[in-house]
């Protein structure tokens, strides 16, 4: 069912130390379940997903990804060792203008202690991906703004803020503000 690598990347993998990304693993799929589901309020998603509905994904959307020249999300798993501990990936790729929204979550018990070391690490891993082996011009984050420590590590990694949605999202009862903060490649 899953190829492994995806016909849109050359090298399947970069590291940082114990840590890695690699093309996003099917073992890993009810991890990524309960992660998303204990994070919910900061993700897109509006209600919890079930070990069917994980199934149905990876195998109807996922599985096809790694065929494709040009997808239009590219994911990975984060590992540290072969443990996964988070997961994410480039996604709403626009392949003609050449940039691609910022996806990444990691293990729930992760998120109070290690929060900025893991996405300054995975930003880094996955600007390699973007830039250096895609060739794209821009990656950004959309993120609600609930999360400031989320802008601090963006901030740390040499991401600006580039625009704030005003009222944008509807979230727990009320409507909050969508920062979008965005990396340009290097000329």
């Amino acid at each position: 069912m899953f190829a492994g690598e995806y016909k849109a990347l050359k090298k399947q993998s970069w590291s940082d130390g114990d840590f890695r990304i690699v093309p996003i693993r099917y073992e890993d799929r009810l991890q990524i379940m309960r992660w998303r589901n204990e994070q919910m309020y900061h993700l897109r998603q509006d209600k919890l997903l079930t070990e069917e509905n994980q199934e149905r994904y990876f195998k109807e959307v996922v599985s096809g990804l790694f065929a494709q020249e040009k997808p239009g999300q590219i994911l990975f798993s984060y590992l540290k060792g072969d443990t996964c501990i988070g997961y994410g990936g480039l996604v709403h790729i626009n392949w003609n203008d050449k940039h691609a929204e910022i996806s990444f979550i990691m293990d729930t018990a992760l998120e109070a202690g290690e929060f900025h070391e893991h996405w300054v690490r995975y930003l880094s891993l996955i600007e390699q991906t973007a830039f250096g082996e895609l060739g794209f011009r821009k990656i950004f984050t959309y993120a609600y703004d609930i999360r400031p420590h989320l802008y601090k590590a963006l901030e740390a990694s040499g991401f600006l803020k580039e625009a704030v949605l005003k009222e944008h999202c509807f979230f727990d009862g009320s409507f909050v503000d969508v920062i979008i903060h965005s990396k340009i490649a290097h000329s």
